[in-house]
């Protein structure tokens, strides 16, 4: 005898047996009993959550000889020929295949002849919003007025392309997704009537790899059995079978790039690589994984939406902790519009190469919420009192601390002016429109000749704005005179980086900070 996938063989075959779906269960039990039962009912849901197969127990307990509180008894005649497939009282269209005007036309010219034998004819069109506009049309009146022993039940999984004529004519059922639990609950009672080895958080993957579908979580189930035969089917194998990436793994992720490790973001994605998983796949759990974590910061009392364990809630605790909510926000930005390109893309970890390096060097990009992480790792660095300076094409470690004796000499002592100055700089910052804000935050502040205060930025952008753009250094005068109420002349030096700041320059915010005073 052939062999039954799992979703066919343990199709429900009552009401009793549907999981995940009691709100729809319930109401329609309750109309058979009282026999209220509708003309036309429009079931709509994500797939796999059980529309076909309650519209099949609907069409079997309304031709059911003997109903058991609205459920189909399943050992009436009627009941055993519509199980079987013989019964001329059910007909099962799909839409899909069947969606021009004809294939309805044949429908309402039957439609006009009694049952031979039962109550009611049933007809139950799949995918019904695969009609064209014609065959909707030809389909309204009869939907609208059928025989009295007519029922029509159309299933879709997008509703939003029904027209409002049809959705008027019909009672509306939505199919919620089933949860997590009630998916793992269900797999573990087949698991035992098929006395296989399931280990219970393999079990608990797989329902939430499914996405809310019994059917796909069957589908999956019977794969990795299949590949593991005769075998306990344990966590560590269903991941190998589905392709997909332990929690662990995700943890060492994002360590790397809090860190700013580009190398050693693109080693673990090497492994994963090497690995075999499924790169999509990765992208989707990673997202999910930031999601999480965001969540958490977001509520005290949110571990219940949570699905991880408790030793894997504990390490999503400890994360929440090293990130802003803002630089979380931007990294799940960055993988959800890395999972819509992903999908067709001939190149998968070249992208996902991108989107790390994106995370890790906020600088590349120059958009708001990347120009806000630049910013709050330079004011970290500055918190500090150390300015990490990366070498070209390194990125994995910061440079140790300048050595003391190789620093500049401490000023003897530091004008009331300029003190003042450095005091209200973040107030100067603030006050300071853009672009000139972004380059006043990155700027370092030292003493000049003549006891100036010297505002010393790297070469590029900001020295072009300020020495090479009339009006900028002016500018910044007049803003240090109107927060400070005193005169201050201001010197633009350039730096090739912020190491050689470092080695020539005393920063005067650092001074100020430590309460040096003016002798």
């Amino acid at each position: 005898m052939s062999y039954t996938a799992l979703y066919r063989k343990f199709r429900p075959g009552h009401f009793e047996d549907v999981k995940g779906q009691e709100h729809i269960v319930t109401t329609l039990q309750n109309q058979i009993k009282a026999d209220r039962i509708g003309h036309a009912y429009l079931f709509c849901g994500t797939r796999g959550t059980g529309k076909t197969s309650i519209a099949k127990i609907f069409a079997r307990a309304v031709n059911c000889e003997n109903p058991v509180e609205g459920s189909p008894c399943g050992e009436c005649a009627s009941c055993k020929a519509i199980a079987a497939g013989v019964s001329m009282n059910v007909i099962e269209i799909d839409a899909a295949s069947n969606n021009g005007v004809d294939n309805i036309r044949e429908i309402v010219d039957e439609v006009s002849y009694s049952p031979a034998e039962g109550r009611f004819k049933v007809y139950i069109i799949d995918e019904v919003h695969m009609l064209s506009i014609g065959a909707f049309n030809a389909l309204l009146k009869t939907l609208e007025e059928p025989p009295s022993y007519v029922i029509f039940i159309l299933a879709t999984t997008e509703v939003h392309k029904i027209p409002i004529t049809i959705l008027s004519r019909c009672q509306r059922y939505d199919f919620r997704r089933i949860s997590i639990e009630t998916i793992a609950g269900r797999l573990r009672e087949l698991m035992e009537k098929e006395q296989v080895q399931v280990e219970e958080k393999a079990l608990r993957y797989i329902a939430k790899t499914a996405d809310g579908s019994m059917r796909d979580a069957l589908s999956l189930l019977d794969q990795c059995i299949a590949f593991h035969f005769g075998q306990e089917l344990t966590y560590d194998k269903a991941l190998d079978v589905l392709g997909a990436v332990d929690t662990e793994v995700f943890s060492r992720l994002l360590r790397h790039v809090i860190g700013r490790e580009v190398t050693g973001c693109i080693g673990l994605l090497e492994e994963i690589v090497m690995q075999g998983r499924e790169l999509s796949q990765f992208v989707t759990d990673f997202t999910w994984y930031l999601r999480n974590l965001l969540l958490l910061q977001s509520s005290d009392d949110i571990e219940d939406i949570i699905d991880v364990s408790s030793d894997n809630l504990l390490r999503l605790k400890e994360e929440s902790g090293m990130l802003e909510p803002e630089t979380l926000m931007r990294y799940i930005r960055i993988f959800s519009e890395l999972s819509g390109q992903i999908k067709y893309a001939p190149q998968k970890r070249i992208l996902i190469e991108i989107a790390l390096i994106k995370l890790c060097r906020p600088d590349m990009e120059r958009d708001i919420s990347s120009v806000a992480e630049r910013v709050r790792v330079i004011e970290e660095q500055l918190e500090n009192g150390v300015v990490a300076v990366a070498a070209a094409g390194a990125g994995d470690s910061a440079p140790a601390p300048v050595p003391a004796k190789d620093r500049p000499p401490l000023p003897k002592a530091i004008p009331e002016d300029v003190q003042a100055a450095v005091e209200r700089w973040h107030d100067i910052v603030s006050y300071a429109d853009m672009p000139m804000k972004l380059y006043l935050k990155e700027a370092r502040l030292s003493l000049g000749g003549d006891s100036r205060l010297l505002v010393v930025v790297e070469d590029g952008l900001a020295s072009d704005y300020f020495l090479r753009q009339e009006g900028h250094k002016e500018l910044l005068e007049q803003m240090l005179a109107d927060m400070t109420g005193r005169q201050i002349d201001v010197t633009v030096q350039t730096v090739p980086d912020k190491e050689t700041f470092e080695q020539s320059y005393v920063d005067l915010s650092q001074l100020i900070h430590m309460e040096i005073e003016e002798e």
